[in-house]
């Protein structure tokens, strides 16, 4: 489409170009561990912006809902209150219909007029770090800051023409289309992983499998030739990490240090809420440090168990684990790191492991509990065969993420020159899709 517009920018109050709608209060004698409908969250939204899937964490809602407060797919929400600072004004895209509920900490906001703003642009406008500090600025409270759509409203901010808004939407999409691809090829490479871990050490459909006997051990029947081991017989390391005196810091400068909430699969990690320690306090750490190839484990807490695969320098070439988390090396005889992590992801595993905990107060795992947790590994031979085969698959997961990673960083730095004006965009000839006019 071409652009037949100036590049004009012309101060607003947002309350001239949209309009927030408070959410519903919904009863929490009704929450439940699963449903059809789930309630969202500030936690469903990450802090740069965008849609998160809370797994195994979400709210499930089985009292009456008023069905105007049942989202639809595109619907565009923003996080009005929170008890830490960081997620206060981000927005985020509802991803399907009738499957979430809007509550009261979330503002569903609507246009004015179509014809004078873009959707996709309020959208990058509300991630923006300048309209982000002036909605932390309009917000009240000490342990929950919250913020109202009268102060939104109030708020000024340097509008581009409608075409302008349109291109600055196009090319900062792009972006994040991008990153959802590369997300979804992620999620079918891991399933396709898992997929041939379970025929061959579940189901026992290994190449040549037909010929080969079955026989009695100590975990029912398994191939002739097979074994039954102690994990920490098959283990060259278990080790945990640890922080400073008074925790690990927030900002960048130190070496980052991954705890609990970024152990949660291969390839995934969320680099906004990353912790660091100081370089001197790293280089004194005889445990805990990250090698390539190193599958950690969430140790304590309520989701023990949970596991990520640290590999090719990602997330980072250099960095550390905290006290909560442990570090397996496998022996990479029987057992290879890449085996190892899929079989950390079988269900059967993580009920195993969870049964070891001992402590109701705050669940955990032990050293002594998790080498003791038995597996049934194959020949040498077929386990090569087996790496082989998904070692392609693992590095391509890797090299996806990689790739938002890069992404994101671009994206990052485009966006407050796009949405400022500081790049002009009036004279670019920019395809705009037809959904964005």
């Amino acid at each position: 489409m071409a652009d037949n517009s100036d590049s004009n920018w012309e101060e607003k109050e947002l309350g001239s170009m949209l309009k927030i709608k408070h959410g519903y209060a919904f009863k929490g004698e009704f929450f439940s561990d699963d449903g059809e409908f789930i309630v969202l969250t500030p936690g469903n939204f990450f802090d740069e912006g965008g849609f998160r899937h809370k797994e195994n964490k979400e709210k499930y809602y089985l009292g009456p809902i008023p069905p105007e407060f049942v989202l639809k797919k595109g619907d565009l929400l923003i996080v009005m209150t929170e008890q830490a600072e960081g997620l206060l004004g981000s927005a985020a895209f509802i991803p399907k219909n009738n499957r979430y509920l809007h509550n009261q900490r979330l503002g569903l906001i609507t246009q004015c007029n179509p014809n004078h703003s873009d959707r996709r642009f309020l959208y990058y406008l509300f991630n923006s770090k300048v309209v982000r500090q002036k909605i932390r600025a309009s917000a009240s409270g000490t342990k929950v800051r919250h913020t109202s759509p009268s102060r939104i409203y109030e708020i000024k901010q340097k509008i581009p023409s409608i075409i302008s808004q349109h291109k600055i939407a196009a090319i900062l999409s792009t972006y994040d289309d991008l990153i959802e691809k590369n997300t979804r090829r992620i999620k079918i490479l891991e399933e396709m992983a898992q997929a041939i871990y379970r025929e061959w050490f579940v189901h026992f459909h290994f190449p040549g499998h037909e010929g080969v006997r079955i026989v009695e051990s100590e975990l029912g029947l398994i191939p002739e030739g097979w074994e039954v081991c102690q994990l920490g017989d098959q283990l060259a390391a278990l080790e945990t990490g640890k922080r400073p005196k008074g925790g690990a810091i927030g900002f960048e400068g130190g070496v980052p240090s991954i705890g609990a909430e970024n152990v949660n699969g291969i390839g995934k990690h969320d680099f906004s809420s990353e912790k660091y320690v100081p370089s001197n306090f790293f280089s004194q750490m005889r445990q805990g440090i990250i090698q390539n190839g190193d599958v950690a484990i969430y140790k304590d807490g309520a989701y023990i168990g949970r596991s990520s695969y640290f590999r090719d320098s990602f997330p980072y070439s250099k960095c550390c684990v905290n006290e909560h988390v442990f570090l397996l090396r496998s022996n990479n005889v029987k057992l290879t790191q890449n085996i190892l992590y899929l079989w950390l992801q079988e269900h059967e595993t993580l009920e195993a492991i969870r049964s070891t905990n001992s402590n109701a107060a705050q669940p955990g795992i032990n050293r002594e509990g998790l080498n003791g947790i038995e597996l049934i590994l194959p020949p040498i031979k077929l386990a090569k065969q087996f790496d082989n085969i998904v070692e392609p698959i693992l590095a391509k997961i890797i090299n996806h993420a990689k790739h938002n990673q890069n992404l994101r960083r671009t994206r990052d730095l485009l966006l407050p020159r796009l949405i400022s004006g500081e790049l002009d965009v009036s004279e670019l000839e920019i395809m705009i899709p037809e959904a964005m006019t």
